[in-house]
């Protein structure tokens, strides 16, 4: 299946040690070799970046790579298709307008049988189960509620939402609008909070080290998020199998399995 990564933190950061190792696995060190994309939060904009070449092998990874675009919430996918080809709008994240703001979604698993009825306000473009799921999903909140809710009500019908798909399927994803960031575990997903007294990190999908106290201050906080733990070095925190974590500012806010 895919792989997801995700950063959320309380000041804009770059991603590129992650990425270095993340990346990789997109048909290096891992099978992933289907496509791959990642997005990037700057205030209300997104920069979106898709290719249906491996990540290990895709000249726009390469720029991803050397290009350290700082933002607050980030999200990214290699892909290993089980439905839809292997085609630009089939790659993850997808991105749409709801309540004034862009939403980002990646999906790592596959849905059986999974068809809700067409949305209104929300299509898929492509082939996938993923962007099916995330299309029913912002249909189902923008028929409940005409503007942004409360924090608490979202997540509750978040998780409402995520209990009912992942009946089909394996469920993993995550989504964000720039300020949240939500993370939903079917079987595998990881996170750490990097936050002052930092320490040296060690990827694991390369020997790449980074001594995060010589490029951050004492008061930045980031939580990374990964389908499995990118360091070998750090103490990561397994999410529970239906488990919805929502991050913000760097933080978990809410737990719930």
């Amino acid at each position: 299946m895919c792989q997801l990564l995700g950063m959320n933190c309380n000041t804009p950061t770059d991603i590129l040690f992650s990425f270095e190792g993340f990346h990789r696995r997109g048909g290096l060190t891992d099978h992933h070799a289907d496509g791959w994309g990642i997005a990037f939060f700057e205030g209300p904009g997104v920069r979106v970046f898709l290719d249906d070449k491996p990540s290990s092998e895709s000249p726009v990874a390469d720029l991803v790579r050397r290009y350290p675009i700082k933002s607050e919430n980030v999200i990214a996918h290699i892909r290993k298709a089980t439905q839809g080809e292997i085609r630009l709008e089939n790659c993850h994240p997808f991105v749409r307008e709801m309540w004034g703001r862009y939403w980002i979604f990646a999906h790592n698993g596959d849905l059986k049988s999974f068809a809700p009825p067409a949305g209104h306000f929300y299509r898929p473009v492509g082939g996938t189960d993923s962007e099916r799921a995330f299309c029913h999903i912002l249909e189902t909140l923008r028929h409940k509620w005409g503007a942004m809710p409360e924090t608490g009500a979202l997540y509750a019908e978040l998780d409402r939402l995520a209990r009912e798909i992942r009946a089909f399927g394996v469920f993993n994803f995550m989504l964000s609008n720039g300020e949240l960031l939500f993370a939903h575990c079917s079987t595998h997903l990881h996170f750490i909070v990097r936050q002052a007294p930092f320490n040296t990190a060690h990827l694991v999908d390369d020997d790449v080290s980074v001594d995060f106290a010589t490029v951050t201050t004492p008061n930045d906080r980031v939580a990374v998020i990964a389908t499995q733990p990118l360091t070998d070095n750090e103490a990561w925190t397994a999410l529970a199998p239906g488990e919805l974590v929502l991050f913000r500012d760097g933080t978990p806010l809410y737990r719930d399995a």
